[in-house]
């Protein structure tokens, strides 16, 4: 968990160099508050589906820690994912119907355990790699350069956006449901 005093502080973070400071102080007030917004949710608010189409906030949340994942893989180790990794990841990575039939069920603690353990491998590895890394270009989408500073933007990014459909979510349970 992020050190609440220093939330706000987009500064230099022991253990961590000058840029990857920068990069752990974006992603820790990103998860911080995406767990603030969580917390309290029971099992059933997190399945939650306001129609037969809808990603639960359990399937987001769950699609968060995927893809961050799928991002160590992607970085880290500076290829594509294969097959076998797609199918271990899925259905989170994807959401989607496949989803909604087996990310359910679960309480809080399972989903930030999982995002907890997956952010720990990321900061363990962040803490190995000089800042020169995070420039380094590879092709991305659409065979277009993105450096590692980039791609990790994206990871809580995607995360800051299903965040804002988690409190979309959540306006939808109140309404149907009554106040959480």
């Amino acid at each position: 968990m992020a050190n609440l005093d220093t939330l706000y502080l987009i500064d230099q973070k022991e253990g961590f160099s000058s840029e990857f400071s920068k990069l752990v102080s974006m992603m820790n007030y990103t998860r911080t508050i995406t767990i603030e917004e969580v917390k309290a949710l029971t099992v059933e608010e997190l399945d939650f589906h306001y129609d037969e189409e809808a990603n639960s906030i359990g399937m987001l949340l769950d699609h968060m820690a995927e893809v961050e994942k799928a991002y160590q893989i992607l970085t880290f180790e500076n290829r594509d994912l294969t097959d076998e990794e797609v199918d271990r990841l899925n259905p989170g990575l994807d959401l989607g119907a496949p989803a909604r039939e087996v990310i359910k069920g679960q309480p809080i603690e399972h989903y930030l355990e999982k995002l907890a353990q997956i952010r720990n491998e990321t900061i363990t590895m962040f803490k190995k790699l000089p800042d020169e890394w995070l420039f380094e270009q590879t092709p991305f989408w659409w065979d277009r350069p993105a450096n590692n500073y980039f791609k990790w933007f994206h990871v809580f990014e995607d995360e800051l956006s299903h965040r804002g459909q988690i409190r979309i979510i959540k306006k939808m349970i109140k309404k149907h449901k009554g106040p959480l």
